[in-house]
């Protein structure tokens, strides 16, 4: 029933501006916002719904991995860009870190 539906994924943040401004100048993702949804538009053609939710309690699992090709080469970046990163071991090739609403994500080595 559901195999030609084109599926995509969304979660949920406190505040949708905190949310536009780090996904998308701290990130730097391509995003949409209407209708008081925000659009994460992925590499690849993946699109991520990120809505509001007041009394939003952040994810307590990874609900976005980015593939990179240099872990410490993205971790570096995106630490200039005020990202705090939780988990991270230098040399490891998968380092954790929060967006405001708390939710987790990652940069994962692609090898």
């Amino acid at each position: 029933m559901l195999s030609d539906s084109k599926a995509f994924s969304g979660f949920a943040v406190n505040d949708l501006q905190k949310a536009n401004e780090f996904y998308g100048r701290v990130l730097g993702l391509n995003v949409s916002e209407s209708h008081g949804l925000l659009r994460l538009h992925l590499a690849g053609g993946s699109t991520v719904l990120v809505y509001p939710k007041p009394n939003h309690s952040p994810a307590t699992f990874t609900i976005l991995n980015f593939p990179v090709a240099n872990v410490d080469a993205a971790v570096d970046e995106l630490t200039k860009r005020g990202v705090r990163f939780e988990i991270y071991d230098e040399g490891s090739l998968i380092a954790w870190f929060k967006d405001p609403a708390g939710n987790i994500l990652s940069v994962l080595e692609e090898r």
